[in-house]
């Protein structure tokens, strides 16, 4: 079963190959919806994409810890699309649905190996949201396509071009 990418979350530490990426997902007119970072380096590269804050309606609080935690996020994630009651709940929430999920979290072994580095600052690294994007989004695997490896992006670029705007 192909599944159409029409709408994407991207919140990306390793931005190796992210615009690349987000140029395919334009051509096919996708949404990309993107933590703060990401969104910069998108931007910088003059492809349109929106924050994660206004397309949740919350900014991010408590020194950037919560952005992503969000039930319109989470239930675009997880819904099932072929269940008459997810889509009920889905249309009367107004909540889209979101069906690529790309994230690559900061490589805390990497931080933890710095001399001098402290537990604070290792926790302060630590990702929650996009921990809990890439679990929503797998437990949804039949309807969301998840990417965690920048080295896949040539994949879905790929399957995206070979399936006008799909992923199989």
């Amino acid at each position: 079963m192909a599944t159409m990418i029409q709408r994407a979350i991207l919140s990306c530490f390793d931005k190796t190959g992210l615009v690349e990426l987000a140029e395919a997902l334009r051509e096919f007119h996708v949404q990309m919806i993107c933590t703060a970072g990401t969104l910069e380096t998108l931007r910088d590269a003059d492809i349109a994409a929106i924050s994660i804050a206004d397309f949740s309606g919350i900014e991010e609080m408590l020194d950037g810890r919560v952005k992503s935690l969000h039930p319109k996020i989470h239930a675009g994630l997880l819904g099932v699309r072929d269940n008459k009651v997810h889509c009920e709940q889905m249309q009367a929430h107004g909540y889209p649905w979101v069906d690529l999920v790309v994230v690559n979290l900061h490589p805390l072994q990497a931080l933890m190996e710095r001399p001098g580095i402290t537990t604070q600052e290792v926790l302060e690294q630590t990702d929650i949201g996009g921990t809990a994007m890439v679990r929503s989004a797998a437990k949804n695997f039949r309807y969301v396509t998840v990417v965690v490896n920048p080295e896949r992006y040539a994949t879905i670029i790929h399957e995206m071009r070979a399936h006008e705007g799909a992923v199989s």
